[in-house]
């Protein structure tokens, strides 16, 4: 079987390998089967998408929407060699997974508007299945609604005329998109259980994701949430493309 590809951004090592631990386990695969390439490390490779079974885009600390003035020379770099990669996912149509920062990186690369309109503090919001949702086998094992953490500074306020809205909440009317048939991103996190979420709270305590008086409360949540039918979107990925 061919191996699936995480390209991360994560700065911290700790949350580098949560994050391939926790996909890796939502996905249903052996994590030696689970490639990961810390593009915060290293330049992108040479992609060969035949060597895989799909390629993954984990969360980060970047702001696609920023200002080019304000970003740094990593940011511009990871951005620049990503957009490369979707070049080549959306001409060939290949199973493709963003996880909350693959709405920026897609919504932008197809034309999108992305910006901090409906950007979410850290918390569980119900996402809800639009009809359009029905044809999409991804979708088909999802309950119309769910339960599912969220946490970005930006998200996509007019999709690309090439997109089908997937999913939406009460807050955020993008929550799950698809390019084609086989590209897709998701606004909240379906690999976020509760040992990562209180991971990245902790983290990410002073980064504008919530306020740092709300860290007890938010970890409260974490053990009391059920998030588990938004991990059925990494099992369906897996169970389709691997």
């Amino acid at each position: 079987m061919l191996p699936f590809l995480l390209l991360s951004t994560r700065h911290d090592d700790h949350l580098a390998a949560d994050e391939h631990r926790a996909v890796a386990r939502y996905l249903g695969v052996d994590p030696a089967r689970l490639v990961q390439w810390r593009l915060d490390q290293y330049p992108m490779p040479e992609l060969q998408l035949e060597r895989y079974a799909g390629l993954l885009l984990g969360g980060s600390p970047f702001t696609a929407s920023d200002p080019p003035g304000s970003k740094t020379g990593l940011q511009r770099r990871v951005e620049r060699e990503l957009a490369g990669v979707l070049d080549e996912v959306v001409a060939r149509d290949f199973p493709f997974l963003g996880l909350c920062y693959g709405v920026g990186t897609l919504g932008l690369h197809r034309g999108g508007v992305v910006d901090t309109t409906y950007g979410e503090t850290l918390g569980a919001p119900t996402i809800r299945l639009t009809e359009t949702a029905a044809d999409d086998p991804l979708c088909a094992h999802l309950p119309a609604e769910f339960t599912a953490i969220v946490g970005h500074k930006e998200a996509l306020s007019h999709p690309a005329p090439d997109m089908t809205v997937l999913a939406a909440s009460d807050a955020c009317p993008v929550q799950m998109l698809r390019v084609g048939e086989h590209v897709r991103a998701t606004q909240f996190h379906p690999e976020l259980d509760a040992p990562g979420l209180i991971a990245r709270i902790r983290a990410y305590t002073h980064h504008g994701y919530f306020r740092p008086e709300q860290e007890a409360e938010l970890v409260r949540m974490a053990h009391t949430t059920d998030v588990d039918a938004s991990h059925r979107v990494l099992t369906a990925f897996a169970e389709l493309y691997g």
